[in-house]
């Protein structure tokens, strides 16, 4: 397949004066937006491996299309960015299902407590298999609705591999990624700084607790987690090397990050899919998102604005009048496809 190189053009976007900067249009809506927005139904799927994977269900028409939504780095159906989604989705009357990783589904009681899964290993942005087993019951219980998927950060990261490695796939009929961190290993390097530190902190906070809790459940995991040096670490390589990267398998975080970043996958992609991002992710160095967008191939509609942040792209008049621009952008976009 021929590989598409196409200038990394910027997309008009007009980020809300008020939020001005990306980290201000990163954090605006995880501290203001409700983790409630719609009404979800609730099913425990069991795997092939004997795990359980949470599906959230928003119901809609009959015979409409069903979205499919992958949450991001230690988010869930209750994350405020999927939330914005399903109620977007809700309003098309179209249906929708977001999975929740090993791992991330929250309690409905209380959502700032994780329900655990039945066997020694989390998730990570390479793992693909659950992805393609929830889109493949999905497909089968309604042969005739179109499927069609979204990832954000993380999803995106995972929806984007599965999708280059099943380029003849015909489950999803149209897929968009968003903010997606193409190179793990660029992305890990970028946040070793202040201001991103205080992002991996955030991420480490909960991540340390998981692994921690896997070693003491299972003591063939304990045997591969280096717990000392988990609990230590700063950076997503520190605790990727001594954790993430020997519980799921590979040599070290190093290894990790070459097997699971989307950007060695992006050429084989066949299904029409969105790739958004902005040029200012305080998650992605600016030459990791050039050399996926010269990656990308002629399938992927490869978009970038100069603003918007990591998941963010808030627009509107006021504070009280906040609008999220990438949502319908993206709904607009998988509808004509």
């Amino acid at each position: 397949m021929r590989v598409k190189v196409s200038p990394l053009v910027e997309y008009p976007f007009t980020p809300a004066w008020w939020l001005p900067g990306p980290h201000l249009q990163t954090v605006w809506g995880r501290l203001v937006r409700p983790r409630r927005l719609v009404t979800m139904r609730r099913e425990v799927l069991e795997t092939p491996d004997g795990d359980e994977l949470v599906l959230d269900h928003v119901d809609g028409e009959a015979g409409s299309p069903r979205a499919l939504l992958l949450h991001g780095l230690e988010g869930s159906s209750n994350s405020v960015y999927v939330q914005g989604f399903l109620s977007a989705i809700a309003r098309r009357r179209w249906r929708a299902t977001a999975m929740n990783f090993r791992s991330c589904a929250r309690d409905p009681g209380d959502l700032s407590r994780m329900l655990p899964n039945r066997r020694p290993r989390l998730y990570h942005s390479g793992e693909t298999s659950d992805f393609g087993f929830v889109a493949r019951t999905l497909s089968q219980r309604e042969p005739e609705a179109r499927l069609v998927a979204i990832g954000a950060s993380l999803g995106g990261n995972v929806l984007l591999k599965w999708l280059g490695e099943n380029p003849l796939q015909r489950t999803i009929a149209a897929a968009a990624a968003l903010s997606t961190p193409y190179d793990l290993g660029a992305s890990g390097r970028h946040l070793e700084n202040l201001a991103g530190r205080l992002y991996v902190g955030h991420f480490l906070s909960t991540l340390k607790g998981k692994a921690v809790e896997v070693s003491r459940r299972f003591s063939e995991a304990g045997a591969k987690i280096d717990g000392p040096r988990a609990l230590a670490s700063r950076s997503f390589w520190e605790f990727d090397d001594a954790a993430n990267a020997p519980l799921h398998g590979f040599a070290g975080a190093d290894d990790y990050y070459a097997r699971a970043s989307s950007l060695g996958y992006l050429s084989r992609i066949a299904t029409p899919t969105l790739c958004l991002s902005a040029e200012d992710d305080p998650f992605l160095p600016a030459p990791a998102l050039a050399r996926a967008r010269a990656a990308a191939s002629p399938a992927i509609d490869f978009r970038v604005t100069r603003h918007g942040g990591h998941i963010g792209w808030v627009a509107g008049p006021w504070p009280w009048r906040p609008s999220y621009w990438a949502e319908e952008f993206v709904l607009d976009w998988l509808a004509r496809h």
